[in-house]
């Protein structure tokens, strides 16, 4: 996967307008939701690939319906509902666990909600950075293949920062973003330089470790 920097430069962004587009990030996201496959309670005794395909095709049978109302009553929008309820199904498949599952339901709806946390998240970024072009010139737009490209990029930012404190990562994004030296940020921060020393280095490995899972995947 291409890093997250290498891709916003990849897309010809001037520096600033790169800087300005890495501060569209949510400064304060929620902690991602588990992964399903962790809170999903499971029997112990895994069943054949056959049965696999036809414990999630009995799956979707059962419950595609019900958790397509269950997104719709929280959306307020079919459309999005259908998408987000196949887009489950599709993890389901992949997570290559569906035999396992004894709660139906608590495991779709979990899965779902991480979902739908994406969802407003990547409406959000690409919300900010489309108000972001409207301050360019109009022939400077890039793209709309580009801008797709771009909003990838702050959505792997956005997860790849997650789980980070909001301080550690406004510290952060002052450094990477605004080009800030650390004596710069404690004055911003009103925190003392060995804090900025410990947050960055939090940072970076949070970062690190992030980028490890995704090759590993």
């Amino acid at each position: 996967m291409m890093g997250s920097t290498a891709l916003l430069q990849r897309v010809g962004l001037t520096p600033l307008v790169e800087a300005k587009i890495m501060r569209t990030i949510i400064k304060s996201s929620q902690p991602c939701p588990p992964a399903a496959s962790q809170r999903a309670r499971c029997l112990e005794a895994p069943v054949s690939t056959v049965t696999q395909t036809e414990v999630v095709t009995e799956l979707y049978r059962a419950h595609h319906g019900w958790l397509n109302g269950w997104l719709r009553r929280r959306l307020g929008n079919a459309s999005d509902a259908a998408d987000l309820a196949q887009d489950a199904f599709l993890r389901v498949i992949r997570a290559r666990n569906a035999d396992l599952v004894v709660e139906p339901r608590h495991y779709l709806a979990t899965i779902a909600k991480g979902l739908v946390v994406d969802l407003f998240r990547r409406r959000s970024l690409e919300s900010q950075y489309l108000e972001l072009l409207a301050q360019q010139p109009e022939q400077e737009w890039p793209s709309p293949e580009t801008r797709a490209l771009v909003v990838e990029a702050l959505m792997e930012i956005d997860r790849m920062l997650d789980g980070l404190g909001p301080r550690v990562k406004q510290a952060f994004l002052l450094a990477q973003c605004d080009g800030l030296t650390y004596p710069e940020i404690a004055a911003r921060l009103e925190i003392s330089l060995r804090t900025v020393n410990n947050y960055m280095a939090r940072a970076m490995e949070h970062c690190c470790l992030y980028q490890l899972q995704q090759a590993g995947e």
